[in-house]
């Protein structure tokens, strides 16, 4: 029987989790000395390697001593919340990770919740104590707090603390310990984490935590064993959440060990496992003995709170810049996606678009910046808060909003929240001369709030924000004030024109853009959409005269990313997003439609 620990590292985005799972790789010698290892080993995605977060769940296994440790490394973003709570059914114990300065954040808050509920016991790892502003006794203070506030039982309340600056590669169990390596945690595992319960004589049962696939061997389940063994080219019956079973036999099963993967012939109770030879496998399948077939339970995963309408570009330059244009390609890649993704749902609208629900923007904005990287060419609609209805109560989603910002910008922060329904709870004076300020705002607010916040905080703001719960409906909250500059004319935009509509307000394209009628070029500096004409060429004499000849000075245009225009954008615009541009348009391109619509919208509104 092998001595098996299952952990997960859970902490708020940016505390370290993901540089902390390099050290543990490193110092358990699990690389060789000679193997070149690149930092963030476990970010493997392109999209988390550019911004430095995890978005996917991974795990890994390292051997230390004669204990084999399975790790899995989280997500810390809110958005991504649906890892996370899967994968904490999977594992005995957890690393909790909170940063030394910042302190106790909504997601730890979310992540621990989940980890009390399931009686799990954390191992709670102060990390980056080098930082110069580090309070390492108020975090274990906010973290006591935080473990009696959850209703944690005796035993979690007894957590074990380490210190540690996982980038320097050291952890220690008390703060005038010298800084030597990583020993004290792997002891801290050992000691602290439970050993798996099930026995490898009992009938089979395994459970799948998450997907990944394979182009021979096609789906692929990573899974957790809870009891008995499970061998390659046996056997089994897949239990799906609906009580549906399917026999199959196992064709593959893969082993984990640090990068990389092995083919082994079997595995027992308390391992963690990839298992190929299913072709319907899902996220939450039992994985049960042929003879007696015993599931677990299935899965929960809390609902999404945001939806968005994606939909075929029907533009003027619909198909010159991408290669999967159909709503057929489209929805074939979406299907795909939901395989893997739990936390997402996806309902075809007809008249090709589709309705795409998630945790969050970002996790939206993901989906379709990966799409637009495999060329593919749509339309997205402005995010929408996904409402629901109970006892004829009108019932949205509320989110715990964490704002740090310089104390003299609390003034704005607090005014700016306020128009959008947040209600203040708590305001905390920090060590380092920044002010936390805790909200609970409707989701909704939250919507196109960002980019706002960062400039009226001068860059300096740091907001994280968690779901709560659906509440009663809250009414309308404010939204973008300045209209649009809206194209009036297909063809290439000219440098004279746009030096004279830059005095109308802030310009997104530049000289020789392609711009049709109903694109959106630039951000007015009054309410209202206004039709201007960026094709407009100078008029051209025979005559010579002295000073008609002004220089034509430019200011760069305002780039518009994938989600400064989700957050921009309003009810009647749509976002363009081909492999090589992001643009906006109106969802009418027809001015006169456009206008009738205006009309109508402001005697509804009287």
């Amino acid at each position: 029987m092998q001595k098996i620990k299952n952990i997960a590292v859970i902490a708020h985005v940016d505390h370290g989790k993901t540089t902390l799972v390099d050290e543990l790789l490193q110092q358990s010698g699990t690389f060789e000395a000679h193997q070149q290892v690149e930092e963030r080993a476990m970010d493997s995605d392109a999209i988390e390697k550019e911004r430095g977060i995890t978005i996917l769940s991974k795990n890994t296994a390292i051997t230390y001593k004669d204990h084999k440790i399975n790790i899995i490394d989280t997500p810390g973003h809110a958005d991504f919340g649906g890892e996370v709570e899967r994968v904490l059914k999977m594992v005995d114990g957890v690393l909790m990770l909170v940063d030394a300065q910042e302190g106790v954040m909504p997601q730890t808050k979310f992540v621990l919740k989940k980890a009390i509920a399931l009686g799990l016991i954390p191992v709670v790892v102060i990390n980056k104590i080098d930082k110069d502003g580090a309070e390492p006794d108020r975090v274990l203070d906010e973290m006591f707090d935080l473990l009696v506030a959850l209703e944690a039982n005796e035993e979690q309340l007894e957590f074990p603390v380490l210190y540690a600056a996982a980038r320097d590669g050291y952890a220690k169990w008390e703060m005038e310990d010298e800084n030597k390596d990583m020993t004290p945690l792997f002891e801290a595992i050992i000691e602290k984490v439970p050993y798996p319960q099930g026995s490898p004589d009992n009938d089979t049962q395994a459970q799948v935590f998450t997907l990944d696939s394979d182009n021979f061997v096609g789906r692929i389940g990573i899974t957790r064993i809870f009891n008995g063994k499970v061998k390659k080219g046996d056997e089994y019956v897949l239990v799906k959440a609906s009580g549906e079973k399917t026999k199959s036999r196992i064709s593959k099963l893969i082993g984990f060990k640090g990068l990389e993967r092995m083919e082994i012939q079997e595995a027992e109770a308390g391992d963690i496992v990839a298992i190929a030879g299913f072709s319907d496998i899902d996220v939450g399948d039992s994985i049960c003995d042929a003879q007696n077939p015993v599931p677990l339970d299935p899965m929960h995963v809390e609902e999404p709170t945001l939806s968005v309408i994606m939909s075929v570009n029907d533009g003027p330059l619909a198909g010159t810049e991408g290669k999967h244009v159909t709503s057929n390609k489209i929805a074939e890649r979406l299907e795909k996606e939901m395989e893997t993704n739990i936390a997402m749902r996806m309902e075809p609208m007809g008249d090709a678009s589709f309705k795409v629900s998630g945790r969050g923007e970002l996790q939206i904005g993901i989906l379709a910046e990966n799409m637009r990287r495999e060329g593919f060419e749509f339309l997205l609609a402005r995010p929408e808060v996904v409402v629901k209805e109970e006892n004829g109560v009108k019932m949205e989603p509320f989110e715990h909003l964490v704002v740090d910002v310089p104390e003299e910008f609390q003034g704005v922060a607090i005014e700016k929240l306020g128009k959008r329904k947040a209600e203040m709870t708590s305001l905390t004076p920090m060590p380092d001369g920044t002010v936390r300020i805790e909200f609970e705002i409707p989701a909704r607010g939250l919507i196109g709030f960002r980019s706002e916040f960062l400039t009226d905080t001068k860059g300096e703001g740091i907001m994280n924000h968690s779901f709560i719960e659906y509440r009663p409906y809250s009414g309308v909250v404010i939204s973008r004030t300045p209209g649009a500059l809206v194209s009036m004319d297909d063809g290439e935009a000219v440098a004279f024109s746009i030096f004279n509509l830059q005095a109308r307000g802030t310009m997104f394209i530049k000289p020789q853009d392609k711009v049709y009628s109903g694109m959106v070029i630039g951000e007015s500096a009054r309410p209202g959409d206004l039709d201007v004409n960026p094709l407009k060429g100078k008029q051209l004499t025979n005559m010579r005269t002295s000073g008609a000849d002004d220089a034509i000075k430019l200011v760069p245009p305002r780039p518009i990313t994938l989600e400064s225009a989700m957050e921009w954008i309003e009810d009647d615009e749509l976002i363009e997003i081909t492999p090589e541009s992001v643009r906006i348009r109106k969802k009418s391109l027809d001015p006169v439609v456009r206008k009738r619509q205006a009309r109508d919208k402001k005697n509804a509104a009287k």
